[in-house]
């Protein structure tokens, strides 16, 4: 129940503006809440007094039941003028519609933007039942706010069973938010989803490093949430005649409960070559590739091939390339078609990362790294003589 302290509240009426249905008024300098409030959490957050509380109590199993429907955030990114959703949400997609039909629900893709999203009815064909979107001008740019605030709310009215984000930088400090709201179970960085026979959402996730696998469950909390690391899941087409329709969900959303603005977008310097999360062929050096300058060979390897640079977390620490091209637990999960690794011993951690590609080539020294372990085809030899010979290679044939 939603409670408020009358002795902290001074009537400001920013709890009133905020309520996306409403369910707030202020009358003689007090904020009353109304029968239709869905304790979405938005008054609690916007609140500069701190007097208003969400008590909540342990739902019980009959009251969970009542909960249907497998969600995914539709995260979007530019693509030229437009928005078009992530590849994370279409795997996301192919996963959830297997959880979906096990648990005989629908599944439902939301979409936040301010109208210029493209590429929904492709997410039909991705396996999705309903596409909900919800349009507003202050989402016309990602805030923390105005997406937690619409979420929420989302969440409250339609009651889903399962809410999925991908593990992406917005996906992981959204997430999270939104179950402290709404005081619900949260598994960050899963890497495996299934229904147990209870009808449960099993999320597994690597812990202690990666050493083991943890399995974890929400019992008691509904929606059961996770995010889900990119490049872990295929991503399938489904019908393409497949029929359904694109729901508009109505936006209440004001300028008081959004605490920051966007006020320019600039393009990072060499940061314009495609992400490794959504590369083909990647060529990943570690520390064996003994100094930064040695970089340029693998940066031409990659030239030849068509493929973009990575590194282990070893490199990144070395300021030898950014985070942003980091592959690992810490950085980033990738599921390319070629994945060469070059000087990567292939602790467990870096293993993590980069098992969802479909050929692994390993170059190493040592004849006993990890890394041969999982690769498809192992080169025991020193890096930088034998790199030379690739390109020169590739080089000359036609």
């Amino acid at each position: 129940m939603l409670k408020i302290d009358i002795e902290k509240c001074t009537g400001c009426k920013i709890c009133e503006k905020t309520c996306p249905f409403g369910a707030i008024t202020v009358t003689d300098k007090i904020a009353k809440v109304q029968e239709n409030c869905t304790l979405c959490g938005a008054c609690v957050s916007s609140c500069p007094a701190g007097a208003i509380t969400i008590e909540r109590r342990q739902i019980p199993k009959e009251e969970l039941d009542k909960f249907s429907g497998i969600f995914i955030w539709g995260e979007c990114e530019e693509k030229g003028r437009d928005l078009v959703p992530k590849k994370v949400v279409k795997e996301l997609l192919n996963q959830g519609r297997r959880l979906a039909d096990r648990l005989k629900q629908n599944l439902a893709v939301v979409v936040l933007g301010n109208g210029k999203v493209d590429g929904l009815q492709e997410l039909l064909n991705y396996g999705a039942d309903r596409v909900i979107r919800c349009r507003n001008k202050l989402l016309d740019n990602y805030t923390t706010d105005g997406f937690s605030n619409v979420l929420c709310t989302v969440i409250s009215k339609e009651r889903p069973s399962i809410f999925l984000f991908g593990a992406t930088p917005r996906g992981r400090e959204l997430a999270p938010r939104i179950a402290a709201r709404l005081h619900l179970g949260l598994t960050a960085d899963c890497t495996g989803l299934d229904i147990d026979e209870e009808d449960q959402l099993v999320q597994t996730r690597p812990a202690f490093g990666g050493n083991i696998m943890a399995s974890i469950i929400s019992p008691y909390t509904r929606p059961q949430m996770a995010t889900v690391r990119p490049n872990v899941f295929p991503c399938e087409k489904y019908d393409k005649t497949k029929n359904a329709e694109i729901e508009d969900f109505e936006v209440v959303l004001s300028q008081t409960s959004i605490r920051t603005n966007t006020v320019d977008i600039k393009q990072l310097t060499g940061q314009r070559e495609i992400s490794i999360e959504e590369a083909d062929i990647i060529i990943s050096a570690g520390k064996g590739c003994e100094k930064k300058e040695n970089l340029k060979l693998i940066k031409e390897l990659a030239d030849e091939l068509g493929g973009v640079v990575a590194g282990s977390r070893a490199i990144v620490e070395l300021d030898w390339i950014p985070h942003t091209r980091q592959v690992g637990q810490s950085g980033h999960t990738v599921g390319p078609e070629l994945y060469i690794a070059v000087g990567i011993s292939g602790a467990v951690q870096h293993i993590v990362g980069m098992s969802s590609a479909k050929t692994i080539i390993a170059i190493n020294k040592d004849p006993n790294a990890p890394i041969f372990k999982v690769a498809d085809l192992g080169i025991v030899g020193d890096a930088m003589e034998i790199l030379p010979v690739l390109i020169k290679g590739l080089k000359s044939s036609p």
